[in-house]
């Protein structure tokens, strides 16, 4: 996984300059630079969050991402010892999504939540994505055509919106910065106003050899239109690369159904 390449992404779209943030947070423009191109390690969760504060988007989502530990996590932990030893037992039993699903439903039940996490939700990519705008296996030998077919799903269900400008936006918004984020994941995205959120998936037969952040081959595309307003257009990127960074491709890479891929997005979204 490559961090910093989804926040490049992310920073791009807020109109943000590597020097603006830079500035933002309270670090040199070369340090964040480094820190974006994987050369650099993934920021502490104190600036994490800075970032998070900058681009407006929930810190947990960030560090998710990087896989860090979020400060709230942290804190329980040390004011609970208990908790750091079930998380160990957790590990070693290597519980599946699907196990963990039922120990969340038995957490529920027994033990309901008493507010709500400290972050809002980020907007989920299942209620945006159709079996219409999945296209599952599909054979190309270059990126260009996997979003020309992503497009022809995503024009048919926006009156007014053509799949050849649909295409314009997606290979401008390609031309700022690569919407690779990582783990075989790309989120090529265009903003067109007044348009709903609207995602269409494709996975491919083969691997696309395109220059990628972590040097894997991509595997699966998810394309977003959205004429959202900036907050939660970032945060359902971030989302994507959140899901990208626990395995979306490898997890899909095989579904030959629609329905395959509702049911395992929906078991990765749940563990949010």
């Amino acid at each position: 996984m490559h961090p910093g390449a989804t926040l490049r992404l992310l920073r791009v779209d807020a109109g943000l300059s590597l020097r603006d943030l830079a500035r933002r947070i309270g670090v040199s423009s070369a340090y964040l630079s480094r820190v974006e191109n994987g050369v650099d390690a993934v920021p502490t969760p104190e600036r994490l969050a800075a970032i998070a504060r900058e681009l407006d988007v929930p810190p947990t989502l960030l560090m998710d991402v990087a896989h860090r530990l979020s400060p709230f996590v942290a804190n329980y932990l040390e004011e609970v010892p208990g908790a750091t030893a079930l998380l160990m037992d957790i590990s070693r039993r290597r519980l599946t999504s699907e196990q963990l699903l039922r120990v969340r439903a038995f957490l529920d039940a027994e033990f309901p939540a008493p507010a709500p996490w400290p972050d809002a939700p980020a907007p989920g990519l299942g209620p945006v994505l159709t079996p219409g705008r999945m296209v599952l296996r599909l054979t190309c030998s270059a990126l260009e055509d996997a979003l020309d077919v992503a497009a022809g799903r995503l024009a048919a269900d926006l009156p007014g919106v053509s799949a050849s400008r649909l295409v314009a936006e997606l290979r401008r918004r390609e031309a700022e910065a690569s919407n690779a984020v990582g783990n075989g994941v790309a989120v090529p995205h265009a903003f067109v106003e007044n348009t709903p959120p609207l995602a269409a998936l494709v996975t491919l037969a083969q691997p696309l050899p395109d220059e990628t952040p972590d040097g894997v081959p991509l595997r699966l595309l998810v394309v977003l239109v959205d004429g959202e307003q900036r907050t939660h257009r970032l945060m359902r990127l971030a989302h994507v690369a959140r899901l990208a960074s626990h395995g979306l491709a490898a997890r899909l890479s095989d579904a030959e159904q629609p329905a395959q891929v509702q049911t395992r997005l929906a078991e990765l979204e749940s563990l949010r």
